[in-house]
Formats: C-alpha cells, structure tokens, sequence
C-alpha cells in the first residue's frame, strides 16, 4: 500500500509538532534553569546545593548520658547512612521510589505512571516523584520560600508546572552532586513525619521510645507511611489509617521478597503499639533554660546556632542526684506550703514590719508578674486593665496537680503569691561540677529561677566567711570569745547587734560552739575586730561575686547573694582552700561528634589550707556541738557519716537558708516568698533549720538509699 502524499504532509506536520515539542521543551527548560526575565524565580545555586542548610536540634545530655532535652527549631536529630536501619531503607524504597538506584533524579517510569493511570484513567498511583525530587522540594521549600518565587508563581496551574521543573533539574544536580547513599541519609534526616519529629531518629524517639536501628518492620512500616501524609496517618490521631497505610507497605516488602508471607500475615495482624517520648518525665527544666543562655552566647562568639546546628551538649549534672533533689523539693515543699498556708489562718501572706497585711500589696507589684505580662504582650500595655478582672479558664498550679478555674488574671496573681518558693544546687567541690540544680517548685508556672537569677540575703548562713576572715588571721577553733553586747559607730548612729535569745549571756565560747549555735553577737566581735572590708575581700575569695558594701551589718548576713554563689563559697573550704568556679557543661560537639569544645574549672588558692580545713571542722560543729543548728538531723543521716553545715534565718523570716556539707557534694537551699514580705510571722516555724534544712536531709537520704549514685557516707 502506497503512501500517499497526503500522508506523506501529515506525517511531516507530527514529526514538526514532535521535534517543535521537543525543542520548546528544551528551551522552557532551559529559560526556567536560567530564570529568563525572572518569569519563574531562581534556583539553588551551585554553593547552596553542596551545602544544603539542614536544621538539628541541639541535644543536651546529663554526665552519665541521659538525654534530657533538645533546643530546635525543627526536632531533627542527625543519623549517618552507615547507622541507617536497612529495614528503614527497605521500605523507604518500595514504597516511595522502586527505580531510585536506577534513575538519575526523575523516573521515567513514575511520570508515566502519574500522567496516564492518574490523569487519563482517573487512577491514584502517585505523583511520579523520585525521592531526590522530594529531598530538592524538603531541603529548598522551592514551593514556599520568596526567594524561589517568579512572576509566574502565583498563577493557577501554571506554577504547579514550574514547581515540578524546577523540582526535576534541582533533582537532576543533586543526583551529579552526592551518591545515592548520601542523598538517602539526607532525605530521612529531613523529612518531617508530623508531632514535631523531623527526621527518622526523632520520629523513631518520639513514637516507639527507640533509636532508629532498633526498629521493627512493623515499626519502620508505620513511618515511612507518614511520609505520603504526616498528618493524615499521624498514628496518634488516625490509628485506623495508620494500621492501613502500614499494613500496605508491609505487603510491598513482602512483594519485593524482604519479609515472608508468614511474617507480612503476622505483622499485619498487630496492633500498632506506640512509646510516646512525650509522656517521659522533664527533669532539669530550669538548668536547661541556663545551659541555653550559656550555649548561645558561645555560639555567637564562635558562630554556632544553637537551635539548627545539631550540637551535643554534655554537662555535668547527673540526672539521677537531679531526680532524687527534684523529688526532695517537692516533697518537702508541699508539706512547708500546707504548714504555711494553716499558719495564715486564712489571712493572706504579705505582712509588713508589724505582722499586719499590706494594703493594695497585689495592685502595686502585680506588673513584675508573668501574668501581667503574658496580658500586655496579648493585648497591649494600654488595653491590660481591660482584661484584668475579666474571668476565663486558666489551669493553676496545686501541690496536687493543675486545678482548672475560672478566674480572673488578678485573682490569678493573687493566687500565685501565697506560694513559697525555692532554689537549690548541689555541686561536686573536688571537681567543681554541678550535679543537681531546681531553680524553683514548678516551671511550668514559675520561671524565676533562684538558684542564679535571684538573690536574697543569707543571713547566718554568711557568717562561715567571717570566721574564715578570723581564722585566716590568726584566730583558731578553740580561741574563745565573750557572748556580750558589740557596738558599731556609723556616721554617729549606734547599732548593737542582737541575738536571736534577745539577750546576752556573758558566756565564754569557742568559736567552734559560737558558729555552731550562731551567736550574733560573736560574729559581730569578730567582723569589728578584722574589717567589714576585709569580709568583703574574703567573701570574694571565696566565691561571691555579688557586690558586697563593707557595713558591719555583713556580719549577719545582710546582703543579697545567689544560692550558687553562696553554695560555691562552702566548697572552698571542702575543696581544701582551692576556690573553683564551677562548670555546668563538661563538653560540647557537632552533629557527627567532633568535640568543638572541652570546659575545665578555672581555680586559684583562696585562703591557707588550714584555715579551710579548721572550717569544715567548725560546721561540722552544727551537727556535733550542744545546741548546733543540725543537731536534730535524723540518726539515720548521722550513723557512720560526717556532715557539716549552717542554717540561716533573715530579719522577720523572709528567708530560710541551709548549706549542708557530705562527703563529695555541697547542697545550699533557699526558701522564701516571691517577695520578702511574705513570710512566716514567727522564728518558731519560719527559720532556716525547720524550712530548708529538712530538704537537705532528705535529699541526702535519698542518695544515700540509691545503690547507682556515687555518694555514700565518709568522713569530710
């Protein structure tokens, strides 16, 4: 049969509407590649491609390798292909893309597959993209980010057009770029997979409790489903989609020979059994908002982000001495509450110097409270009083758990104010490393941490540094001192000390017996007799670095300190004279741990080794001398042990302290109101020995009952 010239005219017009498609193919192509007259915006470039931006939390771990939190913008953990579970990258590929070692960025296959069964024959076989295609569209946001976008990017339809080319050729440099094992690893460590899990090892963490080499094919399974639709088979919200989507996958592991038909029947018959890591207990939450602050300020300095960079974060605190003090606290803290608020007798807590409560208390300090300004960072500092008594539902803080009411926001800081707070700090003084930090007795509703951020007079518990100033200058342990009225002369005004008895004895005692029953008036004879400035010079030798005015009133404890400085201050003395500062984070590394930098205590000879060792001995006394401030330890804290000490109350009970001292660890607590004027209204059940000491000794206990903790009983 002949072909005939009409023939011959329609076969040369196809072939001509062929090649002109090809070649207007070829030329879209190329205009999009060079972003011609910016009708489609840019690419990655060349030196964006090699070094693709993928943000990694930043994790922190305790000293004996607790993972205990992440700082991130995206919780996204870093996993090296060589970690990479096979079963993962089994069913990545079965499911996402078969012919990904085959194909060269864009599969020919799966475009055909989208275009006809999905197009033309109405079926749902996928899109056609290639798992690089997916990585390009993950790592770039070439469909979200302004600086990809063109005049044509707005345009129904046809961006779509332009998003999936420019997805192709991006695709097509990265596959010229990394190796196929490369461009797995980066994909399942950026990919999210819904619940805030970017990434395979987070996703794995927060949805089995598990690395992501330790998963099952079942497990691996209900993952990778997540990719088609992280929040459409999220398997928390949609269990039943999530058991299907997982149960098609196993069956395309089992048609691609990597599991048996008995072990796809088997696995398909499970239930999917999650391990949410969100349930896991939060320990350290106020350490960790310091270590944020610290680990910034380094990245800044030596240019790391802490929120994208993936840095490992090893500190010194170790989580079972944090857990035990966070226990201790608050138990503690909620026997003290429930024994303050029935001292109140139903009045409230803000008393002035007379015991009477204090007129517009709450109008006039409610602006310094988070309430407040959670109310002007919402509404505006103008439109506040608007809101103020208005009711809604809050959830409140209880010793029992959240309560939820309906209450006003100044009802609400009314509320918070009758809660006495606290801060305590353990540290290791031989190593200088922290181990134990609670800033507070909930963070969830009280930010404010005490144990750095807040200062409040120490009271007693100051006057170690003056006996230190004494004995550093010649006075010993068993020197004696008269129990008699000492007299300051400032600018014409007399001021007599008094003791807590309100009287005098006239009584010999050893400076040991004196610091052990905390006589006032031997503190104030031997600050006088050695210089309110040289205290000053001592405290700071010792490991106080607020400023300290040389008054004679430092010898009772009159100025703000911090918990950790004060703390610090006793472990020169454990420490046998050598002052440290101490260390919260003992090393920090990359993503692929390479140590980036190693922290060590910076220390200096802070007074003789003797004076350090006659003051363990002489706060030994609180435990061991007649009427010493510890003495009502318990005996089961007492037996075969050595403890050291000093309890402090200041003026009207605003503040209880404690310092204890064992073998290997150094504790100081705070107790007191959010303001100085809520306190107890008697010493009796507002001092130091009856409000912090218990604390410490029950969270010594704790230790000692702990077979895996380091900390026994000893001599100091």
């Amino acid at each position: 049969m002949s072909t005939t010239n009409k023939d011959l005219k329609i076969i040369k017009i196809l072939w001509g509407i062929f090649g002109g498609s090809i070649f207007a193919a070829i030329l879209y192509i190329y205009s999009v590649n060079i972003n011609l007259f910016n009708l489609y915006g840019e690419l990655p470039n060349f030196e964006t491609l090699e070094n693709p931006v993928i943000d990694n939390a930043s994790k922190i771990y305790t000293a004996d390798g607790v993972l205990i939190g992440k700082f991130y913008k995206y919780n996204r953990s870093f996993v090296n292909f060589k970690d990479i579970s096979p079963k993962l990258l089994n069913a990545l590929i079965v499911t996402e893309d078969k012919d990904f070692y085959k194909h060269s960025g864009i599969s020919l296959s799966g475009l055909m597959r989208a275009g006809i069964l999905s197009i033309l024959f109405r079926m749902n076989r996928g899109g056609g993209s290639t798992i690089t295609q997916q990585l390009a569209k993950i790592l770039f946001q070439t469909r979200t980010s302004d600086q990809y976008k063109g005049l044509l990017s707005d345009i129904p339809l046809i961006k779509v057009l332009v998003y999936k080319t420019k997805e192709w050729i991006t695709a097509i440099k990265l596959e010229r770029l990394y190796s196929k094992q490369e461009l797995l690893a980066m994909y399942l460590n950026t990919a999210c997979f819904s619940s805030n899990s970017y990434g395979i090892e987070t996703a794995a963490n927060n949805f089995f409790d598990c690395s992501q080499s330790d998963l099952t094919y079942d497990q691996a399974a209900v993952l990778i489903g997540l990719l088609k639709g992280p929040s459409f088979f999220n398997p928390i919200r949609h269990p039943q989609r999530a058991q299907d989507r997982r149960n098609h996958i196993l069956a395309l592991l089992r048609q691609n020979g990597f599991i048996s038909e008995e072990e796809c029947k088997k696995l398909q018959d499970l239930p999917i059994q999650l391990s949410l890591k969100q349930d896991k207990r939060n320990i350290a939450p106020y350490f960790k908002e310091y270590i944020k602050k610290v680990v910034s300020q380094w990245g800044e300095k030596f240019g790391y982000d802490i929120y994208s960079d993936g840095l490992q974060i090893y500190t010194t605190i170790d989580s079972r001495v944090q857990m035990h003090a966070e226990d201790a606290v608050c138990e503690k803290m909620k026997i003290i509450q429930e024994r303050f608020e029935k001292h109140l007798e139903g009045k409230n807590p803000w008393i002035d110097e007379d015991g009477e409560e204090i007129e517009d208390f709450i109008e006039n300090n409610m602006k310094n409270t988070d309430t407040y300004q959670n109310l002007v960072d919402k509404y505006g500092a103008e439109n506040v009083q608007t809101y103020l008594y208005e009711p809604r539902k809050v959830k409140l803080f209880s010793w029992d758990g959240d309560v939820e009411q309906e209450i006003s926001p100044f009802d609400e800081i009314k509320y918070n104010k009758h809660f006495l707070h606290t801060g305590l700090v353990a540290i290791d003084p031989y190593r200088g490393e922290v181990k134990a930090w609670v800033g507070g007795i909930n963070f969830k509703h009280f930010k404010y941490d005490h144990v750095k951020q807040g200062k409040r007079q120490p009271g007693s518990v100051f006057k170690p540094i003056v006996y230190a100033t004494a004995l550093d200058n010649g006075m010993s342990p068993n020197d004696f001192v008269v129990d008699i009225p000492i007299t300051f002369h400032n600018s014409g005004n007399p001021w007599t000390p008094k003791n807590v008895s309100n009287r005098f004895s006239g009584e010999r005692y050893t400076l040991r017996q004196a610091l052990a029953r905390s006589i006032n008036s031997i503190s104030a004879f031997l600050i006088k007799k050695f210089s309110p400035k040289l205290v000053v010079d001592y405290a700071h030798r010792l490991g106080i670095n607020s400023k300290l005015t040389p008054l004679p009133s430092l010898c009772l404890g009159s100025q703000d300190v911090s918990v950790f400085e004060l703390t610090n201050s006793y472990c020169t003395f454990m420490n046998t004279c050598i002052k440290t500062e101490p260390i919260f984070i003992s090393c920090i590394k990359d993503k692929h741990g390479k140590e980036l930098a190693t922290f060590v205590p910076m220390q200096e000879e802070a007074i003789s080794e003797s004076t350090a060792k006659d003051m363990v001995y002489m706060l030994r006394g609180a435990v061991e001398e007649v009427g010493g401030t510890f003495v009502r330890l318990s005996d089961e804290i007492k037996k075969n042990n050595q403890i050291a000490g000093k309890t402090g109350t200041t003026s009207n009970q605003s503040d209880c302290w404690c310092v204890g001292m064992v073998h290997g660890l150094c504790t100081g607590i705070w107790v007191g109101g959010e303001n100085r004027c809520i306190r107890f209204r008697n010493l009796r059940d507002g001092q130091g020995a009856t409000v912090a000491r218990p604390i410490f000794e029950d969270f010594i206990l704790r230790l000692y009952a702990d077979p895996d903790v380091p900390y026994k009983k000893s001599e100091l």
